[in-house]
């Protein structure tokens, strides 16, 4: 008799539209096929992302089980495992499914299977639900090209005629749903990687709009890195991206870790904020990120200088002031950023590093929200910066 999945297609869609992610629409969905005669124990997706470092995401359903488990799998996944699978022979086969009754037979066949039967599995359904078309650019979303879905029972007879037909009806739906799923974490993740986790917020929410600016209070970090053109210069070309990597990472890693935004990256540059609502805790936050980079940096060298290669410590300047943040740039390419007198005055603080031989130099106004901390400075004296009006009287942490 045939499964009525006609309720479950609808659940499937409605769930989509509300903007449920991933494990519920495998969750939802599992239970409701069960309930509906499907004697499933077991359901596992797996779909591809676009991610700087993760390939997708995998889920996982178990019947009876409260537990959930989302697994994010890297570029560096076993590629004899993925080869050996189920679900890769429907990728090179274009086969709409797998159905195996386990025995001794499919054990050979695909190491998994035997796994599965070891833990008393009877019965396994593998489905793919391919992705066609993209965009009206013609550009596509990275890899991200089917979803696969993978049902598995106990039965003693694994899954009869009427059960397949019914995972099969349901699959169409479902992988729509997935799809608008994973497309909006993609949207998110490409976000957050591009501009910045507050900007990417602020973006995704709807601030899109050319010429929309909001007044802020910031702490203000620019930081270059050291004897830069230098070493570029000297490095094999395949070895400059990787050595900027290598000294960007533990800089980021430490304002992000303190509650600073990166904004920009120009060249070995790194433009960054730290909302300054409290100018004072700011200041310390910052401090703390420029403590906490330059002991990254420190590591990485040691590290670097134990396998014979080349490495640079940072130049950095802080200060505080307001500045506008908002869209700027062309009626269909714009930049979020920060704009202001403040923006200027820290890039020109950041470029006397050099000429006063100081790693870290600090405004002003940036002792001045420093006021009652700890830390000691001690001038390195007064500056006529270019393009600044105001004479800035420097000052560097007090060893």
């Amino acid at each position: 008799m045939a499964i009525d999945v006609g309720d479950i297609c609808r659940w499937i869609l409605d769930t989509g539209l509300a903007g449920d992610g991933e494990q519920a629409l495998l969750n939802g969905t599992a239970e409701r096929l069960r309930a509906a005669g499907v004697p499933l124990t077991r359901a596992n997706m797996v779909c591809d992302t676009l991610h700087p470092i993760l390939e997708g995401h995998a889920f996982r359903w178990r019947s009876g089980e409260d537990e959930t488990a989302v697994i994010a799998y890297g570029r560096d996944h076993d590629p004899d495992s993925w080869a050996n699978s189920p679900f890769n022979h429907l990728e090179q086969s274009g086969a709409p499914m797998l159905l195996r009754l386990l025995s001794p037979a499919t054990d050979s066949e695909f190491s998994y299977l035997a796994e599965l039967r070891a833990e008393g599995q009877t019965g396994y359904l593998a489905t793919i639900v391919r992705f066609g078309g993209t965009g009206g650019d013609g550009i596509g979303v990275g890899g991200m090209e089917c979803v696969y879905v993978s049902w598995i029972t106990d039965h003693p007879d694994g899954f009869g005629e009427a059960e397949v037909a019914a995972v099969l009806a349901i699959m169409p739906s479902l992988g729509l749903a997935m799809r608008a799923a994973s497309l909006s974490g993609i949207a998110h993740t490409i976000a957050r990687t591009y501009l910045g986790r507050d900007v990417a917020r602020q973006v995704m929410s709807g601030r899109i709009v050319r010429g929309v600016a909001e007044k802020r209070d910031a702490v203000l970090w620019f930081s270059d890195l050291r004897d830069w053109t230098r070493i570029s210069g000297s490095l094999p070309p395949d070895q400059v991206i990787p050595f900027l990597n290598d000294h960007v990472e533990p800089v980021v890693a430490a304002i992000h870790a303190e509650g600073g935004e990166v904004l920009k990256f120009m060249g070995d540059g790194i433009l960054a904020v730290f909302p300054a609502d409290d100018r004072h805790a700011a200041a310390e936050r910052a401090l703390a990120a420029a403590a906490a980079a330059r002991q990254g940096l420190g590591d990485l060298a040691r590290m670097r200088e134990g396998a014979d290669l080349p490495s640079t410590g940072l130049y950095l300047a802080l200060h505080v002031g307001s500045v506008f943040y908002g869209n700027v740039g062309g009626p269909d390419r714009l930049d979020f950023t920060v704009v202001g007198p403040a923006v200027n005055e820290v890039a020109r603080i950041a470029a006397m590093c050099r000429s006063v031989d100081r790693s870290l130099l600090l405004s002003q106004a940036f002792v001045d929200a420093l006021d009652g901390a700890d830390q000691q400075v001690a001038s390195v004296g007064r500056f006529a910066l270019r393009g600044v009006e105001v004479v800035q009287h420097l000052y560097t942490p007090d060893a």
